[in-house]
């Protein structure tokens, strides 16, 4: 019996193995396939990046290069990154067929949930880092330059600051989604997150300065809404502990979809 399960548990293995290469390969050509037009208007791209910032600089300003290979290499840099961005639903699609059938019917109730709410509130940073974070702390930098200093922004040092912001923002409003798996994984109790309020409240404006600008107008802008989304985190897990109770209540136990 030992000799025929070790073959066995080995063919299922690199079953498993085959199974996700060629999940990981599906979801590089997508990342690729979206590169490709992306990186045919890489400038384009760049010019909506540098946007937020032109638009606070003075009339006819313009970001510079110190690099001659720069104003080639940042744009396909840019492209690439936002095609990793907007092909990340089905990278995630293709993770989670893999990981799927090893779940039971309960678990992938919740999950699919939490894997859309995770990559629509990534977007919503994201989306909120652009639209409303950008203008305030571009303009509060523009505003603060002394005099006789003109703001001129590198290409490369603007697109990595930018990006940097960007995911940060995009990671922060993942907090609802965080605090839904601490507590429906049983590492961290309901009423322990709503016990930890006022030191939550304190780490979230220490993460705000570390990820953001030594500024308090992009810290607050950063620390507000994630705290708020903690308090979102809390009301949702409570819900989802409800709804959970009830289905293991129906649910067999071992049972698959």
């Amino acid at each position: 019996m030992t000799g025929e399960s070790e073959p066995l548990l080995e063919g299922t293995l690199i079953s498993h193995l085959l199974e996700l290469r060629t999940r990981l390969m599906r979801a590089f050509l997508a990342v690729i396939l979206i590169f490709i037009p992306f990186a045919l208007y890489s400038n384009h791209l760049f010019e909506w990046l540098s946007h937020p910032l032109l638009q606070q600089l003075p009339p006819h300003s313009v970001l510079i290069s110190t690099s001659i290979i720069a104003p080639f290499t940042a744009p396909l840099k840019l492209a690439f990154v936002a095609a990793l961005v907007v092909a990340m639903p089905y990278v995630l699609y293709e993770l989670w067929a893999f990981i799927a059938p090893g779940l039971y019917r309960h678990e992938k109730g919740f999950a699919v949930p939490l894997l859309v709410s995770a990559v629509v509130l990534f977007y919503v940073g994201v989306a909120f880092a652009y639209y409303v974070v950008f203008p305030l702390i571009f303009n509060f930098f523009v505003n603060t330059t002394p005099r006789g200093v003109q703001l001129m922004a590198d290409i490369s040092m603007y697109m990595e600051f930018v990006l940097v912001l960007l995911f940060s923002f995009g990671i922060a409003f993942e907090v609802p989604v965080a605090v839904v798996l601490l507590v429906l994984m049983g590492i961290v109790k309901l009423e322990k997150l709503t016990q930890i309020r006022g030191y939550v409240l304190i780490a979230v404006f220490i993460i705000a300065a570390i990820l953001t600008p030594p500024d308090a107008i992009s810290q607050t802008v950063m620390a507000v809404p994630m705290y708020l989304l903690y308090e979102g985190g809390i009301l949702m897990a409570r819900l989802m502990m409800r709804s959970r109770g009830k289905t293991k209540q129906q649910a067999e136990p071992g049972e698959y979809e």
